[in-house]
């Protein structure tokens, strides 16, 4: 099955109250569109999910002990609202307004499918090269198999893929710089001791050329001081049968009323689950729930980790969109650092 039958969708784990999801302006921004149970049995002969009990992950970083992130398929599925090309124009032009230059060379952590780093290959000429980082063996080669679908023939040598630690990884050419740095979809969250932290902000600021930047994706901080109690957060996906018919949907759910939050190390050990309803044959698609302990930062521990290695905070953002300003009350729902290499 090739990844053209599969909808761009990157895991993206949004740490918002269930009643502020359902806001009119968050809704239109990012509104589920309906995937076909084509793409299901895509997503089935592809790493969905055997039926599990719950997972406890015991290590920060993503790793193989979460299966969670050995499903990119099951990715496609869940999250295939994002808009990817306004995304990735965002990206780009506060690269250039903050530094006063054109992005050729572009570093994404944590990569998962790579959906960022290949559209901005496929849609931005001035991009000439894409390299991604991630632990997960699987979403390599997922993503490599995208690749070789979707990019022209002239831009596939473009596109590399590292698995590695985000907090260790190595190029090849350990001298290679990069022009811009993101590491999106909250997941710097998997670092939970600052240390990693560092390390990780640290690696990518000797791979920038100065003044390059480092875009940096996470949930609003407002949720870590509203954690009265732990939230239950979830949104449902629209399948469609090979007729343009209803055909059930796939349910997420992100973090519950039980998941245990840490106030002094502000670490959540979030649920995640997903499940299929209303769909034919599925007793081959299981469900899948796990838990997996992720952080929550404020902006200015973001800040005072930067400065730590070697960058400045010159922007903030609160989604991935120029307009919406972090201290928006009703559409800022992200936490968007630019940082700049000093």
């Amino acid at each position: 099955m090739t990844p053209s039958l599969y909808l761009p969708a990157l895991l993206f784990f949004y740490s918002i109250k269930a009643e502020a999801w359902t806001r009119a302006a968050r809704i239109s921004r990012y509104n589920a569109r309906p995937i076909s149970t084509g793409a299901l049995q895509a997503a089935r002969s592809n790493g969905f999910p055997k039926k599990r009990g719950p997972q406890q992950s015991k290590a920060s970083p993503k790793s193989d002990d979460k299966p969670i992130y050995s499903m990119p398929a099951l990715y496609d599925l869940a999250f295939g609202y994002r808009s990817y090309e306004d995304e990735v124009t965002f990206l780009l032009q506060t690269h250039e307004r903050c530094t006063g230059q054109t992005p050729a060379n572009i570093l994404e952590m944590a990569a998962g499918p790579a959906r960022h780093a290949l559209t901005a290959l496929q849609l931005h000429d001035a991009v000439q090269s894409a390299t991604c980082v991630d632990l997960s063996p699987e979403m390599a080669a997922y993503a490599k198999a995208i690749a070789d679908e979707e990019l022209p023939e002239n831009r596939k040598n473009m596109f590399t893929y590292i698995v590695d630690d985000m907090r260790y990884f190595q190029l090849e050419d350990a001298s290679q710089t990069f022009d811009t740095a993101w590491i999106l979809l909250g997941s710097l969250q998997h670092l939970t001791k600052n240390e990693d932290v560092i390390a990780c902000l640290t690696l990518v600021n000797r791979h920038l050329e100065t003044g390059g930047t480092l875009i940096v994706e996470l949930p609003h901080p407002r949720e870590t001081f509203s954690m009265v109690e732990c939230t239950r957060n979830g949104w449902e996906v629209p399948l469609e049968d090979e007729n343009g018919e209803e055909s059930g949907e796939l349910r997420i759910v992100w973090g519950d009323e039980d998941d245990e939050f840490n106030s002094i190390t502000q670490v959540r050990n979030f649920t995640v689950a997903m499940e299929l309803t209303g769909v034919a044959e599925t007793d081959k698609l299981q469900n899948v729930r796990e838990v997996v302990p992720l952080r929550l930062f404020t902006a200015q521990e973001i800040d005072a980790l930067a400065r730590c290695a070697g960058f400045e905070m010159v922007e903030m953002y609160g989604s991935l969109d120029e307009e919406v300003k972090v201290d928006d009350e009703d559409l800022a729902f992200r936490l968007v650092s630019v940082l700049r290499k000093l």
